[in-house]
């Protein structure tokens, strides 16, 4: 229960003080039509050389996006660097994101600036969620205009950092996400970003032979490849670099690799969302744009609150 206030707590935090209707009234498809008007195009090329030298930055880019809004907004604070440590993506529940997300942003960047048309105009933050959104369009899955003009953050602390558990049930999920302003769809078609990628053992070894709503099948195979290899993991769906929507289908079969997946089909009060999404791409797709826009509009900042970076590691 005490867990359950604190995600309560900090995403209402996270949610009333930065979500300024001022803010989020900057954010337009076209806000850089005349200031760097091939970005899309630059960002787009940046993150199809990424996804071809590696096969896990697509899924990297993807959650470094969802990790970096809910903790300050979406500010590309995640991508601070400090000298002495103390950062968000040192805090330990942030020790899962994989360097090929943060590489994929540090070069999407680079590409950007290399127009000098382009140069020191455009946020880490915005090229942030335009890199998401490329990762899941070039894996398969739905294409959708992002609403840009946020500014990035100059701070980045490691103690801020709380995000939701792989243990998570329902009422902490909801809450979680309630205190940023999204629903329970909104969170279940968010959750869906887990068919793309893998998780390490350390998320969901604790359910092996103790879940009952795990596949007797799907567990004797993690025991496997988790007791024969401390630095093991396993794919999140069938398809770990496709986005589609066998993630829910896993779901209805008790193959959910976490827990805080696999509360969504076991808690009947949301099973019948995951049976909709499993049953029909096309919804998961437009309820998954729908949720990926009001992500996008957590944390907002403004050049009185911001900054554009010239280096996403470093505040100017």
């Amino acid at each position: 229960m005490a867990r359950l206030r604190l995600a309560f707590v900090a995403a209402a935090v996270v949610s009333a003080a930065f979500m300024s209707p001022s803010a989020v009234a900057q954010l337009r498809p076209d806000y850089y039509a005349s200031i760097c008007p091939n970005l899309e195009t630059i960002v787009r090329g940046s993150v199809q050389q990424s996804m071809a030298k590696s096969p896990i930055s697509a899924p990297a880019a993807l959650r470094l996006f969802f990790h970096d809004c809910v903790v300050r907004g979406c500010d590309a604070s995640i991508m601070i660097v400090n000298s002495n440590g103390d950062d968000e993506w040192r805090n330990s529940d942030n020790q899962s994101l994989k360097p090929d997300g943060f590489q994929t942003i540090l070069n999407a960047k680079a590409a950007v600036d290399s127009d000098p048309q382009c140069r020191y105009k455009v946020s880490c933050a915005d090229i942030l969620a335009l890199a998401a959104k490329e990762s899941v369009y070039q894996s398969g899955g739905p294409n959708y205009q992002v609403e840009l003009g946020r500014y990035d953050g100059r701070v980045s602390t490691r103690d801020i950092v709380v995000l939701p558990h792989a243990n998570f049930n329902l009422d902490q999920l909801n809450a979680f996400f309630s205190g940023l302003g999204l629903s329970q769809t909104d969170m279940i078609a968010l959750s869906g970003g887990h068919t793309l990628g893998a998780a390490d053992c350390p998320f969901f070894q604790y359910r092996i032979g103790t879940d009952t709503t795990m596949d007797s099948s799907l567990a004797a195979q993690l025991r496997g490849t988790c007791s024969s290899n401390p630095n093991g993991f396993a794919f999140l769906d069938g398809s770990p670099v496709s986005f589609d929507n066998a993630f829910y289908r896993n779901l209805q079969g008790g193959r959910g690799l976490l827990g805080s997946d696999q509360v969504l089909y076991s808690d009947t009060r949301s099973r019948g969302t995951v049976d909709y999404y499993a049953s029909n791409q096309g919804a998961f797709f437009g309820d998954f744009k729908a949720a990926m826009t009001k992500l996008g509009r957590v944390g907002v900042k403004t050049a009185a609150t911001g900054e554009i970076r010239r280096d996403c590691r470093f505040p100017n």
